[in-house]
């Protein structure tokens, strides 16, 4: 049946594909179901990636979808997770090579979505770090909210995004800037926080298992960096759930 299964799945996302053996109705029935296939892989796309779709329009977002699925059939069956590789697409897919923000967004939008997705938990409280002896601050190991997801992003794509989901909001990420970010869920709405420099790099690090002190130490390579400052940011935003110690 598993082979069966496999023989039957290939052709549907490769039009040139040999109809399978044993298909009542033949090429014309198949036909019909590939096509169904692949434009509800498109919807999937769509739903995931609406502000993109918005920015490039319906056309241009189906026709580039569409390619999309064809080369990138499903690794699981769960459809949440379809289309995790469209930012990377974008960023090569040449009729969008003007679009230099449209990738960012994507990845952005991808983040979001895992973000509402994800587990609940109370956020971290500052004031339970700040309880902890400042000799033992540095072995100290935060646990990253299941929400919260860290990217940097460019050609002004933070702008775009938040223009799209709060036009009202007013921030310090220029239309033309860069912007390290922090997507996260405390509650009920998934929201996006500029973090300072370093502190992406501080969250991955946590994230990674590794303690406060290493974590610090491999932010402080990036020009800017104030711990305190990241800190402060990462807390505000509900980055973390849990604290433990070495």
């Amino acid at each position: 049946m598993r082979d069966y299964s496999a023989d039957f799945a290939v052709p549907l996302l490769d039009p040139g594909a040999a109809v399978p053996p044993g298909v009542v109705g033949g090429t014309r029935r198949f036909g019909v179901y590939r096509n169904n296939v692949v434009v509800g892989l498109v919807e999937a796309l769509a739903d995931a990636y609406p502000i993109v779709r918005t920015l490039v329009g319906e056309e241009f977002f189906r026709a580039a979808a569409r390619l999309f699925v064809l080369d990138n059939p499903p690794k699981s069956p769960v459809m949440l997770d379809y289309g995790v590789g469209f930012a990377e697409f974008l960023e090569d897919f040449e009729p969008a090579e003007r679009l230099t923000y449209l990738a960012d967004v994507a990845r952005i939008e991808r983040a979001a979505l895992d973000a509402y997705h994800a587990a609940d938990a109370e956020p971290l409280a500052i004031a339970t770090l700040a309880a902890i002896d400042p000799d033992r601050l540095e072995a100290v190991r935060l646990v990253p909210h299941p929400a919260a997801r860290v990217l940097a992003t460019r050609h002004g794509a933070a702008a775009v995004w938040r223009a799209h989901t709060d036009p009202g909001s007013a921030g310090p990420v220029r239309a033309e800037g860069d912007a390290d970010l922090v997507i996260v869920r405390p509650d009920a709405d998934v929201a996006a926080h500029v973090l300072p420099a370093g502190a992406l790099i501080l969250f991955a690090m946590l994230a990674e298992g590794n303690t406060l002190g290493m974590a610090a130490a491999a932010a402080d390579e990036v020009a800017g960096f104030d711990l305190q400052a990241a800190l402060v940011a990462l807390f505000a935003a509900g980055a973390f759930a849990a604290i433990a110690e070495t």
